[in-house]
C-alpha cells in the first residue's frame, strides 16, 4: 500500500484512470479534484506503484474529526483485481473500519460482507455533448421566465433548506457536508424575484452532479433542468467528464434525464455505507 502524494505520479494516475472510462468516474472525478486545488482534502492509496490494481480515494485523517459522520468520511475506489481490492479492504491502513464512512466502488457489491452496512443500486446518467455559457443553451431546458426566476449563486443561508429536503439527510452531519459542498464545488441555483430559492445542483469530490432539487410548488417548468444544465456547464469548463448518478428504480427521473440529452450508462453501482458500534468518548 502507498499514498501517493508526488503531483506527476497523482497527474498519471488521472491520465490511466480516464482510459478507463466509465467504470472509474467516481474515483476519475476525486482524482481530478485532488489535482485541482484539493478543496475535500482528499488523498489517493493505491496497492503497489507503478503496476498498480487498486485505486483508493479518502479524506486525510485530520480532516474527518467525527467518527460517526460517513458524509465527510467519503470514499472512492476503482480496481482491476477484486482480490487486490478485498486485501486493500482488509488492511487498516486504509480503510478505518471504526469510523462510519460511505464508498462509492467500481460496480458490484463489496467482496466484504461487514455487519451494519448497506448497499444502493443506482446508475450513471453521462453526457457527451459540448457545452457552453450561452443562455440560449440553456433555455433548451428551462422554459425561461426572466419575470419570475433567476439564476443566483448558493450560499449557506441556503444549507438548511437543502438538509430539510434532502431524503437521506436530515441531520447535522449531512447539514455539515452540504454546506461544504456549496463552498467548495460547482453549484447553481434559481431564485424567485425575493431571491428566495426555488431550484438547486450541486457536484461532490467525485465531480458528480448531485442533490437536483425543486421545490414543489415550482415544478413541471424545467427548472431543474436548468440548474443541472447550469451545473454541468461549470464542471465542464473545469475539464471534467459530465455524470451524476440516479437511483435503478427511479423510472421517471431517468426519463426526464434523457429528455435533457444525458444518456443512461448500461453499469449497476453500489454505494456502500457502513456504520460501525461506536461508544460515546469519554
Amino acid at each position: 500500500m502507498q499514498i501517493l502524494t508526488c503531483p506527476s505520479k497523482l497527474k498519471l494516475l488521472e491520465t490511466v484512470l480516464q482510459r478507463h472510462l466509465p467504470q472509474a468516474l467516481p474515483a476519475n472525478g476525486a482524482v481530478m479534484h485532488i489535482n485541482r486545488r484539493n478543496p475535500a482534502q482528499h488523498e489517493v492509496v493505491v496497492d503497489s506503484w507503478p503496476e498498480f490494481k487498486v485505486v483508493l480515494t479518502r479524506p486525510r485523517k485530520e480532516v474527518v474529526k467525527d467518527k460517526q459522520d460517513c458524509y465527510s468520511n467519503f470514499h472512492t475506489a476503482f480496481y482491476w483485481d477484486v482480490d487486490a481490492w478485498r486485501t486493500l479492504l482488509e488492511n487498516a491502513e486504509a480503510i478505518d473500519w471504526g469510523k462510519a464512512f460511505q464508498c462509492c466502488a467500481r460496480c458490484g457489491r463489496p467482496p466484504l460482507h461487514p455487519p451494519r452496512y448497506a448497499t444502493g443500486p443506482y446508475c450513471f446518467f453521462c453526457s457527451q455533448e459540448p457545452l457552453s455559457h450561452d443562455n440560449h443553451c440553456l433555455s433548451l431546458y428551462f422554459r425561461y421566465r426572466s419575470d419570475l426566476f433567476h439564476f443566483g449563486s448558493l450560499n449557506s443561508s441556503h444549507s438548511a433548506l437543502l438538509n430539510e429536503n434532502w431524503s437521506v439527510g436530515r441531520n447535522d452531519w449531512s447539514l455539515r457536508y452540504l454546506d461544504s459542498l456549496i463552498h467548495n464545488f460547482p453549484s447553481a441555483c434559481l431564485l424567485d424575484k425575493e431571491d428566495q430559492l426555488v431550484s438547486w445542483c450541486l457536484s461532490d469530490p467525485m465531480g458528480c452532479l448531485t442533490h437536483g432539487y425543486t421545490l414543489p410548488q415550482y415544478r413541471g417548468q424545467g427548472c431543474v433542468a436548468a440548474v443541472t444544465r447550469a451545473t454541468a456547464v461549470k464542471l465542464h469548463a473545469c475539464g471534467f467528464p459530465l455524470y451524476g448518478g440516479v437511483l435503478a428504480d427511479n423510472q421517471p427521473s431517468k426519463q426526464a434525464l434523457k429528455r435533457q440529452g444525458f444518456h443512461i450508462l448500461p453499469l449497476t453501482n453500489y454505494a456502500l455505507f457502513f456504520t460501525p458500534s461506536l461508544q460515546p468518548t469519554r
